[in-house]
């Protein structure tokens, strides 16, 4: 089930993101939204093949859809996959991978820093089942490989930049495990800076809600990979019920034309606000794999097209500061996602985070002063002054 080669794209990722997901436009340039639950067979054996064709977009919307297909084909491009499957949300993305391939007695390798409710999902959920996790250092080249018990364990399950303070995995080292299935959530990458197919992981997984879908207006996960492992999870999704809504894959199609450009924008004003948060008093360190001081500079480089635009940040004075930093901004919003067109801020504590014990936040690095800030498409320099007037008072 493993070591399937990506399939090349034949076009830069900027041509891929404007034209790929057409197969049901017919002469439309815009997306379009095909909104039936179910469609007519033209007859008796019609409709007995339709029946035993999960991949078909025109048989039953919980089997398939051509909004959803076209979706799906667009995000298999980008990624270099031969298939991709999109769910309702990131979560039910996550969630298929573990259970449609895991079974009672078998183990799962994954890191410490990881979304909390993938980690909850691990060290919760999995249990109840016969499923044993075991979790380490992400960022320790080898931990994976040294986890993985021969014969048992069926997954490796990495999240690379990892949220919220952009810890990497090696993927060149993840993609040589042998035996388990690996998977990385590229969430915070896309596919404009990461592709971790080609570096021989098995699959990988978006919560498309975010800088792919890109409006703050679809709830949209997909994961890609080898068409033999994808049949498999699309078997367990249409049981699952787990489907992507044409609604929200329209509105991620319309968001992948734009995300070069988009991811490209938000990467430049990251840059110069992760700059000068590293340059003021109130912030005592800085996460932000453009920055030299990233503790894994190095490997960025050589892993990422594009460090994004995403920044995490430790202030020194704690919980308090971070309240009233956070209070203080005007400009910039308090939400709790990432890779719209606004800049957010999202304290990891008491968000996305909230349901980790401390020593678990500890196990991922989140202190009580760890602030996440998405970077929108408003001007760096409005931005900028923004963040300096909330941070003045903790300086």
């Amino acid at each position: 089930m493993t070591g399937h080669p990506a399939v090349e794209p034949a076009y830069d990722a900027r041509t891929v993101a404007v034209r790929a997901g057409r197969g049901h436009n017919d002469t439309a340039l815009a997306p379009v939204l095909w909104s039936s639950s179910a469609f007519v067979a033209d007859g008796f054996d019609h409709a007995r093949q339709l029946a035993g064709d999960t991949t078909d977009p025109k048989f039953y919307g919980r089997n398939s859809n051509p909004t959803v297909a076209d979706f799906e084909h667009a995000m298999a491009e980008l990624e270099g996959a031969e298939a991709s499957r999109a769910f309702a949300s990131g979560m039910g993305a996550v969630s298929a991978v573990v259970l449609a391939l895991c079974s009672a007695g078998d183990h799962i390798v994954a890191q410490s820093q990881l979304y909390s409710h993938t980690q909850v999902l691990l060290q919760a959920v999995c249990p109840r089942f016969g499923i044993d996790v075991s979790f380490v250092d992400g960022t320790v080249p080898g931990a994976f490989e040294a986890a993985v018990v021969p014969q048992k364990t069926t997954l490796v399950v990495a999240e690379s930049p990892a949220n919220p303070k952009l810890a990497l995995v090696d993927l060149d080292l993840l993609g040589a495990i042998k035996g388990p299935v690996t998977v990385v959530d590229s969430t915070f990458a896309t596919p404009i800076a990461q592709r971790p197919l080609e570096y021989g992981v098995d699959l990988v997984v978006h919560s498309a809600t975010k800088a792919i879908a890109g409006h703050n207006d679809a709830i949209l996960g997909v994961v890609s990979g080898s068409e033999e492992l994808i049949a498999w999870i699309r078997g367990f999704a249409i049981l699952a019920g787990a489907t992507a809504s044409p609604f929200d894959a329209l509105n991620g199609l319309r968001g992948i034309r734009t995300l070069p450009i988009r991811v490209e924008q938000q990467t430049e004003t990251a840059t110069a606000v992760a700059a000068m948060l590293e340059s003021h008093p109130a912030a005592k360190a800085v996460f932000y794999p453009g920055l030299e001081s990233h503790p894994q500079y190095e490997l960025a480089q050589r892993q990422l097209d594009l460090p994004g635009g995403l920044i995490a940040f430790d202030l020194a004075g704690g919980l308090e500061a971070a309240a009233g930093f956070i209070d203080r901004l005007r400009l910039v919003q308090r939400a709790t996602s990432l890779g719209g067109p606004e800049t957010l801020v999202t304290h990891p504590v008491t968000t996305t985070h909230a349901g980790l014990l401390p020593s678990e936040l500890a196990a991922a690095g989140i202190e009580d002063g760890t602030v996440r800030i998405s970077c929108g498409l408003e001007h760096e320099d409005d931005l900028i002054a923004d963040l300096t007037q909330a941070l003045a008072p903790f300086s």
